[in-house]
């Protein structure tokens, strides 16, 4: 009687196993979209990605996206695990966090506006202080605004994933996320690598001017944004 028991709830075990992996599976996949959306270069972020590249090459512009992926890493982690008191105290201090993320957005683009490509390729810095200031200015510019977390909130709680979630479901979400911002960063870097090669200098030097200037204007849109209807 045992043993007839046993072959009639092992094949349904085995049936709710493949439906934990097919559910698993789909998160992965809507994770690597996600990841892959993020890196669409439109904002601040992306357009620091863009000109890191086009000065300095690829390995410049993977890091600073490396720097942002890590940073939207925490974020989402922080948010599928549903922290209410940083979202709470994040609701709270909304206004203040937009206009501190707005000001460190405004700064990095005035650095990105007077800085001179030509210079830097005759004054080398030492390669691993570059590429710690890559990381870590694309993962300071993207924590410095932790209302991102609110963004994650909302999207996690559209996709159903909250504190009451399995950590395995969070861990493969988050984890789909990280691997399609690699990839969606690995991709925009090498296009716009490819782009670099055929670039005068004189032309990069002018792009300089125009991403520090959008990045620039796009902090300085947010703050009116906070205090006026635009």
């Amino acid at each position: 009687m045992l043993n007839g028991c046993q072959f009639i709830l092992l094949p349904n075990l085995s049936e709710a196993r493949k439906g934990n992996m097919h559910f698993e599976l789909g998160f992965l996949a809507k994770g690597l979209l996600i990841g892959i959306i993020t890196t669409i270069p439109i904002g601040p972020a992306g357009l620091l990605v863009v000109n890191r590249t086009l000065n300095n090459g690829r390995i410049s512009g993977f890091l600073s996206g490396l720097g942002i992926a890590t940073a939207d890493l925490i974020f989402a982690i922080l948010a599928g695990l549903g922290v209410t008191i940083l979202v709470q105290f994040l609701e709270e201090g909304k206004l203040f966090f937009n206009l501190a993320g707005s000001l460190v957005i405004i700064s990095l683009g005035i650095l990105i506006f007077f800085n001179n490509p030509i210079k830097q390729l005759r004054h080398h810095k030492p390669q691993e202080k570059r590429n710690t200031w890559y990381f870590f200015s694309g993962f300071f510019l993207t924590l410095s605004n932790p209302v991102v977390l609110l963004i994650y909130l909302a999207l996690f709680t559209g996709l159903n994933v909250n504190a009451g979630s399995s950590h395995m479901t969070i861990f493969t979400l988050v984890s789909g996320m990280m691997a399609g911002a690699l990839i969606g960063w690995l991709l925009v870097t090498t296009i716009f690598n490819n782009i670099r090669r055929s670039i005068r200098l004189r032309k990069i030097f002018w792009l300089n001017k125009i991403a520090g200037a959008a990045i620039f204007t796009i902090g300085a849109l947010t703050i009116l944004g906070l205090f006026f209807t635009i």
